[in-house]
């Protein structure tokens, strides 16, 4: 843990505190902060000028990544007979009706994304006090309440994240393994940004994009120069 703690603060120290960096050079640096033994998650958060608290100005939505997340996502799927074999073909780890309701009413959250047929949302939707705080709840607007189920679980496996934005105004999401190169990265990453601008709701005024940081799972955040990245910033509604 010491050991963590001193490459931290040689980290901070190198960074000098608040200084902002074109994305390039931003997502240089969180490479060189990724020095665990492990591949660390690069992990992006955006700051926004508003607040969900009210239903014109709440964030949300859907974007495949270029380049995938790096990550091997869980997807559970709550469909019948003939969508229930599609889902299985597609590769859904999980695949279920009443009996998989039951094993979620108790708690047993064994998936990362998860994925509804319309006849089923009448029984997925008693399930909203377990799936809604884990941001598991599926929604059509994210394109996770479908007929094709088939497509909807390639997309989740395929490096699709989902978005919300939280209480304090704030949108976050993985975007990529240090491993990954620098332009794939790049990519994710302006993929992300472009995805939750284009979701920028109607009740939202002032500067929309207002801060972006980026970080590695174990590494300081490096914050990003949103200019570069967006054409929001310094533009008011």
């Amino acid at each position: 843990m010491a050991k963590q703690s001193k490459r931290r603060k040689l980290a901070l120290e190198e960074l000098g505190g608040g200084t902002e960096y074109e994305l390039s050079e931003a997502i240089k640096l969180v490479k060189k902060t990724a020095s665990t033994k492990f591949d660390e998650t690069i992990e992006l958060a955006l700051n926004l000028g508003v607040d969900p608290r009210h239903s014109d100005q709440m964030v949300r939505g859907a974007v495949s990544l270029p380049n995938g997340t790096g990550k091997t996502v869980r997807v559970a799927v709550f469909a019948k007979d003939d969508k229930a074999d599609e889902a299985r073909q597609a590769g859904a780890d999980i695949v279920g009706s009443d009996d998989l309701a039951e094993s979620v009413s108790k708690g047993e959250i064994l998936f990362d994304r998860c994925v509804a047929t319309p006849d089923m949302m009448a029984v997925v939707g008693r399930l909203g006090k377990v799936l809604g705080p884990r941001g598991l709840m599926p929604n059509p607007k994210l394109g996770t309440v479908t007929n094709d189920v088939a497509a909807a679980v390639s997309a989740v496996k395929g490096g699709q994240v989902a978005f919300r934005v939280e209480k304090a105004g704030i949108v976050h999401a993985g975007v990529g393994k240090a491993s990954f190169s620098e332009s794939a990265l790049q990519e994710n990453v302006q993929a992300f940004i472009d995805a939750v601008n284009s979701a920028k709701p109607s009740g939202a005024k002032g500067i929309f994009l207002q801060q972006a940081t980026i970080s590695a799972t174990m590494g300081p955040g490096i914050r990003i120069d949103v200019a570069g990245v967006s054409g929001v910033k310094g533009i008011e509604t």
